[in-house]
């Protein structure tokens, strides 16, 4: 999903680096208000986290790949989409400046892409979902697989728009690969839920309720 330089033309790429940097600016003062000594390990872990399940790429056809996003994960435990654009930000610099994972011109679609539609499908899907189930594995599970594809579908419309490849061809190659990716982020998302719940649920700032533990009768 990492879009490469020469994918989108300039000045496309352009529009979307201003669109980009204000959400990133709103990320900042998100950072800037919430983050505390205590919650700053944990963005460091879960930017740590996104960035190895993000280096695993599988490649799709017309020249871009695949992989998770993991920005429901950040969303939903940080408790503000903002966090995933905010981390996911980080991560793709580092990925595009250090390792050429995604174009410099291009970045401003891929912070869109994963960062902006992936933190915010993520988080208010959860939200919506977790109202109407008062589940949360059923909630994270369907946000993050939501939150894998559309911003899947979402890259596949600006690849159209940039007249690199087809519409509906593009929106099929990246729809199929992400709906199977998707269901891994689900799980994985779902896992390190319970998992951060269990061992700090303190850190958690949107609503969910650690597990239970049942007693031995």
């Amino acid at each position: 999903m990492h879009i490469p330089d020469a994918f989108i033309p300039i000045y496309q790429g352009a529009i979307y680096w201003v669109i980009a940097l204000v959400f990133v600016f709103l990320a900042v003062r998100w950072a800037k208000n919430e983050m505390n000594e205590e919650k700053l390990p944990l963005v460091a872990v879960l930017a740590a986290a996104i960035f190895a399940i993000q280096s695993f790429n599988l490649p799709v056809s017309m020249g871009t790949s695949g992989h998770l996003v993991g920005g429901a994960l950040a969303a939903i435990i940080l408790g503000s989409p903002f966090a995933a654009v905010f981390i996911l930000t980080m991560v793709l610099i580092v990925q595009g400046v250090l390792f050429g994972d995604g174009g410099i011109t291009t970045m401003g679609a891929n912070i869109i892409n994963m960062g902006v539609i992936g933190g915010f499908v993520g988080f208010y899907s959860y939200k919506g979902i977790k109202a109407a189930t008062k589940s949360m594995p059923v909630s994270a599970f369907i946000a993050a697989w939501l939150a894998c594809l559309i911003p899947a579908l979402a890259c596949a419309v600006e690849m159209f728009i940039a007249g690199t490849f087809p519409l509906m061809e593009g929106l099929v190659a990246m729809g199929i690969y992400h709906a199977i990716i998707g269901v891994i982020e689900g799980v994985i998302t779902v896992a390190a839920i319970y998992l951060i719940m269990n061992v700090r649920p303190d850190l958690v700032d949107n609503g969910v309720k650690p597990v239970k533990k049942v007693s031995a009768v």
